[in-house]
């Protein structure tokens, strides 16, 4: 579900060349589609600190909630879901977890997914907050989101957005709440010569682990399996490195 902006406040990293994340809208290419361009220097080894949204956990345990979506939730939202969408306000849930960031702090995040899947995704993020899996950003998707110039630099990990699968005309499972991208720049999309995020190529070798890449066997792979959700990067084509679901799409 790979959203390519971020609103949040800039970042960072520690090279003496800052990234300004969000601030270079890419070109158009011939298809229609933003174009793939290399990664930049400072993004190759990408360890971006956690800006917070919503207050850190102060005692270094895990927590979490699950509620239904109310109406300020409903707002933040936006056009993520609207009238026609293949699941209900009622049947989703707003799911506050801890989890913690690439600069090793403790950081609060939040999801919305379908009510039949929270409770297991808050024992999935429970085991990778435990392993001390990074994660640099898990916040809700907005309409800001939908509608800003692509720019190839998010990393937000999220789950619920109403869109169709990837060119294709039917719901994808991230439509119903039952898909999470997770850490989508350090774990790209790629089919043919198509990368998303499109700055993100350098996480193409898979050969030079960096933290955040999800692997064969991992923690997270485990995790995820552990509920019965299944890994798009075991897929050939496309290879979606940073999606799980629940029913398999």
């Amino acid at each position: 579900m790979t959203t390519s902006t971020t609103t949040g406040p800039a970042s960072t990293t520690s090279t003496t060349q800052p990234w300004v994340l969000g601030a270079r809208p890419l070109p158009i290419g011939a298809d229609g589609n933003p174009e793939v361009l290399p990664t930049p220097p400072p993004l190759v080894d990408r360890q971006l600190p956690t800006v917070d949204l919503l207050p850190p956990p102060a005692d270094g345990a895990f927590h979490a909630s699950v509620e239904p979506i109310d109406a300020a939730t409903r707002d933040r939202m936006g056009a993520t879901w609207h009238e026609g969408c293949p699941v209900g306000l009622a049947d989703l849930r707003h799911v506050t977890l801890s989890f913690v960031g690439f600069d090793g702090r403790d950081h609060t995040g939040e999801l919305v997914v379908a009510a039949s899947v929270a409770d297991d995704l808050v024992s999935v993020f429970h085991r990778l907050f435990d392993a001390r899996f990074p994660v640099e950003e898990m916040r809700l998707p907005t309409t800001a989101d939908l509608t800003a110039p692509a720019t190839g630099d998010g990393d937000d990990t999220a789950a619920f957005v109403c869109r169709n699968v990837r060119g294709g005309t039917h719901w994808s499972s991230h439509a119903r709440g039952l898909a999470i991208d997770l850490d989508p720049f350090q774990n790209p999309y790629s089919s043919g010569s198509r990368v998303i995020p499109e700055l993100a190529s350098a996480y193409l070798d898979r050969g030079e682990v960096r933290p955040g890449m999800i692997e064969p066997g991992d923690v997270v792979t485990k995790a995820f399996a552990s509920i019965g959700w299944t890994w798009g990067g075991s897929w050939r084509d496309p290879v979606d490195r940073q999606h799980f679901s629940a029913d398999g799409h």
